[in-house]
């Protein structure tokens, strides 16, 4: 062994969500998953779902899907979002008209076999930072409360069978724990870093294996029709009409995060079972190790399950990192270098400031204590709410930059050109926006420092 390797112990294999010791089957369950939807799982389920099911899988699921209030449940979830029409042209508010109807028809509908889901609605959207667009998907109204009705019948079979270290689309799961486990593990001396990217994975699925991976757990054949369905259903594009669907899973489906988490479950327990440190969100993933040879290692590992499972690593985005080394790695949203705090990435910097630019036009024609109050501090407390451990200097940073823009208003108000500058600010001091409320990030950040 190299000096500064560590051995490789193999983790606990039991699966995160198994019943805490001392705790019996009938205990507070509700509590073990307070997460779930009464409106599907009852305590009798759940127990069956900690105990495992008889022969392993599940049986007789679709009841539940068509179940009228699984359907109203996922209804209410469904208008909650909002969001836009699918191809059929029904929004929230048209289907909210007839809600219960249309809900009686999708429940019989459902129960007989004979609900179809409608192709889902492309269109194009600009792609932040880039002149490029990339595809949005819409699914029908009704198609997302089938979807959401399925995804609560199925959510917590798979949930208890995924690893801890993916943190992507699930229940008490986030960016924020993803984040703070790369801090722990940089800190704890691994520094080789796997930064992998799955070129197109949500587009790139093979839908057979993916099914074949559901049908490790569930036996309803009536389910397992529904979930290939909405893997076929097509999108439609204006101008270009109805397209087949053979791989991925669909765009901005409610079932699509799930199925994907499903699909990279396998190479999730591999990569934990042979020791490795991986942090997983959805597609994006980072192994951290604490030489380049372990680092090599498991790239060649990653490289060779990728490749058997029908999928691709980005030949420029996926590298070995050394931290050793300036450059770093980027990681949701965040750069991170071994010294000192991470900080936001260049293209998330650059998206925060493109829109505080447009909120702050010099011939915006509102009042700047409406502006601060109702475009400005929204846009800075939720971009600090994420970006909270970044340094000191990257808030002062920005918040100079939203007084500049204020500057820049007051400025042509007063008959002066240009952005503000020069005796500017002596007329209008930091303490000036102060009073009228805006948001300093920076002292926000002040505050948030421990005591010494």
């Amino acid at each position: 062994m190299q000096e500064g390797e560590s051995v490789k112990t193999k983790p606990n294999e039991a699966s995160p969500w198994r019943v805490p010791a001392g705790d019996s089957p009938d205990g507070d369950i509700r509590g073990r998953w307070p997460w779930v939807e009464r409106a599907v799982w009852t305590e009798r389920m759940l127990a069956a779902l900690e105990r495992g099911p008889k022969h392993g899988v599940w049986h007789s699921l679709i009841d539940k899907v068509y179940a009228p209030r699984t359907l109203r449940a996922a209804w209410e979830k469904v208008a909650a979002n909002e969001g836009a029409a699918g191809v059929d042209r029904v929004s929230i508010g048209m289907f909210a008209r007839t809600a219960e109807a249309e809900l009686g028809t999708l429940s019989r509908q459902l129960r007989e076999g004979s609900y179809q889901p409608k192709p889902v609605k492309r269109t194009w959207i600009p792609k932040p930072g880039s002149p490029e667009k990339r595809p949005l998907g819409i699914p029908a109204v009704q198609d997302r409360i089938v979807q959401t009705a399925l995804r609560m019948v199925l959510e917590p079979i798979f949930e208890r069978e995924f690893a801890p270290e993916s943190f992507g689309f699930r229940p008490g799961r986030g960016c924020q724990g993803a984040i703070d486990r790369v801090e722990q593990l940089l800190a704890e001396g691994c520094t080789h870093v796997v930064d992998a990217d799955l070129k197109s994975y949500f587009d790139t699925i093979p839908h057979e294996p993916l099914l074949a991976w559901v049908k490790t757990k569930v036996a309803d054949g009536r389910i397992l029709e529904l979930v290939r369905a909405y893997l076929k259903q097509g999108v439609m594009e204006e101008g270009k009409g109805w397209s087949p669907t053979e791989d991925g899973t669909p765009q901005g489906a409610v079932i699509s995060p799930l199925l994907a988490n499903l699909y990279l479950n396998a190479l999730d327990w591999k990569l934990r079972l042979d020791g490795w440190e991986l942090v997983r969100y959805a597609d994006d993933f980072v192994v951290l190790c604490r030489t380049r040879e372990q680092a090599e290692e498991v790239l060649t590992t990653v490289r060779q399950w990728t490749a058997s499972a029908g999928l691709q690593l980005h030949p420029q985005k996926t590298r070995l990192v050394d931290m050793g080394q300036p450059g770093g790695f980027d990681f949701l949203g965040y750069h991170f270098e071994r010294d000192g705090p991470c900080w936001p990435r260049e293209k998330s910097w650059h998206g925060v400031r493109q829109k505080l630019h447009g909120l702050t036009q010099r011939n915006c024609g509102v009042g700047l204590q409406e502006l601060i109050a109702s475009e400005l501090n929204p846009v800075l407390r939720g971009w600090y709410g994420y970006f909270w451990r970044s340094n000191r200097w990257t808030f002062r940073d920005l918040d100079g930059y939203v007084r500049g823009r204020l500057r820049g208003i007051l400025r042509k108000r007063h008959g002066g050109r240009g952005r503000g500058r020069g005796r500017d600010h002596q007329r209008w001091p930091n303490r000036y926006f102060a009073e009228l409320k805006l948001l300093s990030l920076e002292r926000l950040w002040l505050e948030a420092q421990p005591v010494p």
